[in-house]
């Protein structure tokens, strides 16, 4: 039976990109379309009515992820991160149709206007997201419910570990002193905020959220409640806060600033930072040139949200009269971080359900799955920047990291022998 004319589009749209694994596509119209070399755990999935087809060709990065939710795009064997990875993996080096590249370049050269997060409007996007049900992030989250990329020492480390390790690397960028005041902007449910406040025995750490569960989380914690004095929390936009800091940390937040609104983050972390103090800022980044955030990801998990280049942040910190001291770039260890937590939630898959229902958890698989591809194969990894005002209260030499998460360790186990 010959071919309908969507078929053959799509034909022609993977035989160019897949050469490598085993991918069987099964049309509305009842072809099969083979792919690859037939090499690996084969992957096939289906496409159920024509439109679904046609509206994948004309913008799979809208529509793949609604297309799944509305079980209008089928796997039938594999994961659809098993799909997105052979399609990412293999997309690499192929170049996109022409429709394809000029939808690229026009949400790319609007993405300025796309992300003006104003206070209201980031509250609202923040809502969206991190206003859940706290039970949904209790179902893959470790128990400290760190959402952030972890940091793997080694690959057989724990979840559980790999954060702990973040914790410390973080804590040794900042060179804590034991009355250090420390802000954490963006403090999400307030683990890193007490393990701040544990490495400066006689300081005090004020973290900021603009979401409202974070909060109530944050607030109710065995370690807040133990020590009011020196561990607070609120409910604030980082634009409003006063005073000095020595130290600031912001880790998983600086996404949610929005391109347009980069120069006023860097101008307020310069005016809340003690010129002697240090900063730290965790955020994920683009290892390629500036770009667009994929419509679905904007449209359904992180409205506003935008994983800037390296060159879009530097010229924003050089102006604020920030320097740089120290950049690390972490690769694929949002990876492993990511494939621990989709094992997680498909495994609490049920319960889920119940707190939502199933189109949210295709939805929550899809995001989950695409995030992990996308730092597996694509161009995202995590930026680490540490910033002061002078050059002279970061030690010469980077020994201090190592040897500060050394010693911590050493705390721990023998706490814990």
């Amino acid at each position: 039976m010959p071919l309908s004319p969507v078929d053959r589009i799509l034909r022609f749209a993977f035989s160019r990109i897949v050469t490598r694994g085993s991918l069987t596509i099964l049309t509305a119209s009842g072809a099969r379309l083979i792919f690859g070399d037939g090499s690996g755990e084969p992957v096939v999935v289906r496409f159920t009515d024509k439109r679904a087809q046609w509206a994948f060709l004309m913008d799979a990065d809208m529509q793949l992820g609604e297309l799944f939710m509305d079980e209008r795009f089928i796997v039938e064997q594999g994961t659809i991160y098993d799909f997105l990875c052979l399609v990412l993996r293999e997309a690499q080096n192929e170049t996109h149709p022409l429709p394809t590249r000029v939808i690229d370049a026009l949400r790319a050269r609007f993405r300025g206007f796309r992300h003006r997060n104003l206070p209201a409007r980031s509250k609202r996007n923040v809502a969206h997201h991190y206003d859940l049900d706290g039970r949904l992030y209790g179902l893959f989250l470790d128990a400290d419910r760190q959402y952030s990329c972890a940091y793997f020492e080694h690959p057989e480390q724990s979840l559980e570990d790999a954060q702990l390790a973040k914790k410390r690397h973080l804590a040794a960028k900042l060179l804590l002193r034991p009355d250090s005041r420390v802000l954490d902007i963006g403090c999400g449910w307030g683990g890193l905020a007490l393990h701040l406040a544990a490495e400066a025995p006689s300081g005090n750490v004020l973290g900021v959220t603009l979401s409202e569960e974070q909060l109530e989380f944050a607030r109710n914690r065995p370690g807040t409640k133990s020590q009011p004095d020196r561990v607070n929390f609120a409910l604030q936009d980082y634009r409003s806060l006063g005073g000095t800091f020595d130290r600031i940390v912001s880790v998983g937040m600086f996404e949610h600033v929005g391109v347009a609104s980069y120069g006023q983050f860097f101008r307020k972390c310069a005016e809340l930072l003690d010129e002697n103090g240090v900063m730290v800022l965790h955020t994920i980044g683009c290892s390629a040139v500036p770009g667009f955030t994929t419509p679905w990801l904007d449209k359904y998990i992180f409205p506003g949200g935008y994983i800037p280049s390296m060159s879009e942040i530097l010229p924003e910190i050089e102006k604020a009269g920030l320097m740089v001291t120290d950049i690390e770039i972490l690769r694929l260890h949002y990876a492993s971080t990511l494939a621990a937590w989709r094992e997680r939630f498909m495994a609490h898959w049920q319960d889920a359900a119940q707190l939502y229902d199933e189109r949210f958890c295709r939805m929550w698989e899809f995001y989950l799955a695409a995030a992990e591809s996308a730092f597996r194969y694509e161009d995202l990894v995590i930026f680490q920047f540490q910033l002061a005002k002078r050059n002279d209260v970061v030690p010469l030499t980077r020994n201090y990291i190592r040897e500060h998460e050394q010693s911590r360790a050493k705390v721990l186990q023998a706490a814990n022998a």
